[in-house]
């Protein structure tokens, strides 16, 4: 009977993956056109509340950006609570590049399709259908869990995460550990073995603008001292830029792993010719070698023939945990004390890969997957994870997913055609369920 209660679970995370995907939750970074998270939190409200939860509706100040959060007491309230998060904000996507509509969450050909499919309303998904799951059940876990489903992620959390924690962070009182997105899913290594990556560290963020200053004036005339070509050079040299490879702990130890299951070897002096070697994955893994600056858009002018004053540049850039003070002294020394520099910036994030929850992951992991390995990794992005270590809480990425070997999984990410398979994210649940009960 047991075994039949989580395979009805698992088959309402399908269904509410495919609800939530079919919510149009948009997030564009911009108070003007953003969508906002209402309609999906009222929807995750509605579902935890119809089976019996008291839930905190949280509107955090922008136009229709809410979050959900709910406490399902645990056997004993004096151990720390777990925090289980997910965000319900989605980047946006154009239907016209799609094979399917990215609002439609259609599952066909063994998918669910549409934007937020793996980022990541998989994983609230998942969330929402254990969460009733247990409550309609009257499973009660080992520790106090809190679920929370927020907002803004996909801008950096000002209307979510970080609000929660600056405004209302009594709703995490007793959190010592947390997961969330971006870890847990499967990579096929050699002869079919599967390794499933827990993230245990994240680069930090920091979005920053470039602005030079110049002389305005009438495009037909000469010009020494114009803000666009001075601003060009400047992106220019940052964006051909390489910072300097370091090996964090977190990739060491992801290194070391691969070794032991596959026998691959990655020498320093070859790391990143090495790393390629890990196929669809290396792009993830290559990019927490280096501190990465990448210029992504210009903003000067506003006629063909006026020199403007003032020019632009946004900056995405990502920062290994430990090299931000190296990373500012490059910056220094690339751009000269001309270009301005202004910036939205959040911390990296960085635990290890041992004591209880991780013992739990794996046991959780292998008993659904016999057989298999579980890896620490670091993200190559950013997740709210940045916003709960400001209250001490021990952050892990662990949406556990078993994919396909030829599944391209990181180019989902804000990517066309995003997709989870309908066994993954059965298979997940099952993985999570194991996990709540044994954390």
């Amino acid at each position: 009977m047991t075994d039949n209660l989580i395979e009805a679970a698992a088959d309402e995370a399908v269904t509410l993956t495919s609800e939530l995907i079919r919510i149009d939750t948009t997030n564009t970074g911009d108070p003007d056109t953003v969508v906002g998270e209402r309609a999906a939190a009222e929807y995750v409200a509605e579902k935890l509340t119809e089976v019996g939860y008291e839930v905190s509706y949280v509107e955090s100040g922008g136009t229709n950006r809410h979050n959900v959060v709910a406490r399902l007491p645990g056997a004993d309230p004096s151990r720390g609570a777990l925090l289980v998060h997910g965000h319900l904000d989605v980047v946006p996507a154009d239907p016209a590049e799609w094979s399917v509509h990215p609002f439609s969450g259609a599952v066909q050909d063994g998918y669910v399709w549409g934007r937020g499919a793996v980022d990541m309303k998989d994983m609230v998904g998942m969330t929402l259908a254990l969460a009733r799951h247990y409550k309609r059940e009257g499973i009660v876990p080992p520790r106090d869990m809190i679920f929370a489903f927020l907002a803004d992620e996909e801008a950096g959390g000002k209307y979510g995460a970080q609000w929660l924690v600056s405004n209302r962070p009594e709703l995490f009182e007793g959190a010592t550990e947390a997961i969330s997105e971006v870890g847990g899913f499967s990579i096929t290594l050699k002869d079919d073995v599967r390794a499933y990556l827990v993230e245990t560290a994240q680069r930090g963020i920091r979005w920053m603008t470039l602005r030079v200053r110049g002389t305005a004036g009438h495009g037909s005339m000469i010009h020494r001292d114009n803000a666009v070509t001075k601003l060009s050079e400047a992106v220019a040299k940052l964006g051909n830029h390489r910072f300097p490879l370091v090996v964090s702990d977190s990739v060491r130890e992801f290194l070391d792993g691969v070794t032991e299951i596959t026998g691959w070897e990655f020498p320093d002096d070859d790391l990143e010719g090495s790393v390629a070697k890990l196929g669809n994955i290396s792009r993830m893994i290559g990019a927490t070698l280096r501190d990465t600056a990448n210029p992504t858009m210009l903003t000067a002018g506003y006629k063909a023939n006026v020199i403007p004053s003032v020019a632009e540049a946004s900056v995405d850039c990502r920062i290994l945990p430990g090299r931000l003070e190296a990373f500012d002294r490059e910056l220094d020394d690339l751009l000269g004390p001309d270009v301005e520099r202004e910036w939205m910036e959040l911390p990296p994030v960085e635990t290890t890969f041992d004591g209880a929850i991780v013992d739990a992951m794996s046991a959780a992991v292998t008993a659904e997957d016999p057989g298999s390995r579980t890896l620490p990794y670091m993200l190559s992005a950013g997740t709210d994870a940045k916003a709960f270590q400001r209250l001490g809480i021990r952050n892990f990425g662990f949406a556990p997913l078993q994919l396909p070997a030829d599944l391209d999984f990181s180019a989902l990410f804000h990517g066309v055609d995003e997709r989870v398979p309908v066994d993954a994210l059965k298979f997940g649940t099952r993985v999570l369920d194991r996990f709540f009960r044994s954390a």
